[in-house]
């Protein structure tokens, strides 16, 4: 590695809320009184397109592909691509440093940010493309977060995606990303811990609990495939909001089989069309949460086995996290669950 010091950006921990924020050093700037200001949301396609076939030389060198027999990285044939991303906010290069600052905590921005481009063809959301493209999707994240779990200084891989300008997507190509973070989420830590408290007082799994709950109730549920189940939750933070889970218990996104891979794809297709036509193509962020890296530390999260469960979170974005929320981490839902899964079971397509 060069004696050159890398540039990363910083990640400081908050000592009030106990969260992480990544703090830009590389790239500071102050950002336009209208939040969309200086925001471009690509519409193009064609040579404007970063992500489309043929303007692969656009972006980094892929990291892995999925395409046809006998084209060749970095040209067209493919059907998913995977990218580091042009401006990362974690970098892989660096020292996993922790550092104190005065009372402050922080950890150098070391991680990972890559970019899924889920399909060739710059017209097709993930809802409009074939049920073995969202497959190839699914192993691509798959893949991914195994490599990037075998090093140790990643504690924390996020897939997401963001579609729509309102949900933050400034490129309309449908595509997902992947974060490697040096440290477990917030949001992440607090359902472990929430699933570890579960399993000691009853010893079962907190997500199996709420899945058997929902299949008996069935008034949120939107569909139940061979491997999986899909509903809107309890206490909905937002209106219409979709978890996907396994049915069988599994903490691991990674061990996915190949028969659940396909029907996952199945069921994320139906649910995104559903959404699609209930509400007018909305936009929305889906988010992976699965086990953290256990490789760092010995007794890292030692229950995970039994007490988490791996899920896919779908959040469209209708309304605006205000004064209130933001005040209270209370979240106001005008739309309860269980109407919002009245609405949305109009549109699942029977099996």
């Amino acid at each position: 590695m060069s004696d050159e010091k890398v540039l990363l950006n910083e990640i400081r921990r908050d000592p009030i809320l106990g969260g992480w924020v990544i703090i830009d050093k590389i790239k500071p700037r102050i950002p336009a009184l209208n939040t969309f200001d200086g925001v471009k949301f690509d519409m193009e396609n064609g040579n404007g397109c970063p992500f489309c076939p043929g303007n692969e030389h656009k972006t980094p060198k892929e990291i892995i592909a999925f395409r046809e027999e006998g084209s060749h990285p970095d040209s067209k044939g493919w059907w998913v691509r995977v990218v580091p991303s042009k401006d990362p906010v974690l970098k892989i290069e660096g020292e996993d440093e922790h550092i104190g600052v005065g009372m402050y905590d922080m950890v150098m921005g070391v991680g990972a940010h890559e970019v899924i481009i889920e399909t060739p063809d710059h017209s097709h959301d993930l809802a409009a493309v074939s049920e073995s493209q969202i497959e190839k999707v699914i192993w691509a994240y798959r893949d991914r977060i195994m490599d990037l779990y075998k090093d140790k200084r990643i504690r924390y891989a996020l897939v997401f995606k963001n579609r729509g300008f309102m949900s933050g997507a400034t490129i309309s190509h449908s595509h997902s990303q992947l974060i490697g973070l040096p440290i477990t989420p917030k949001i992440i830590r607090e359902e472990l811990e929430n699933c570890k408290n579960h399993y000691n007082k009853k010893e079962r799994c907190l997500f199996c609990d709420i899945l058997s709950s929902e299949k008996q109730s069935e008034e949120r549920v939107l569909l139940i495939s061979k491997n999986f189940i899909a509903f809107c939750p309890y206490a909905s933070r937002f209106p219409f909001e979709i978890t996907i889970m396994p049915l069988k218990h599994d903490c691991d996104f990674t061990r996915i089989s190949k028969d659940e891979a396909i029907d996952l794809g199945r069921v994320v297709k139906n649910v995104l069309n559903a959404l699609n036509s209930a509400l007018s193509n909305p936009p929305y962020n889906m988010s992976l949460h699965t086990s953290p890296n256990r490789t760092p530390r010995i007794g890292y999260w030692i229950t995970i086995e039994d007490d988490y469960h791996w899920h896919f979170e779908i959040i469209p974005r209708l309304q605006r996290v205000a004064g209130f929320e933001i005040g209270t981490s209370f979240y106001y839902n005008p739309t309860p669950p269980e109407l919002a899964a009245n609405v949305l079971r109009q549109f699942i397509r029977k099996e």
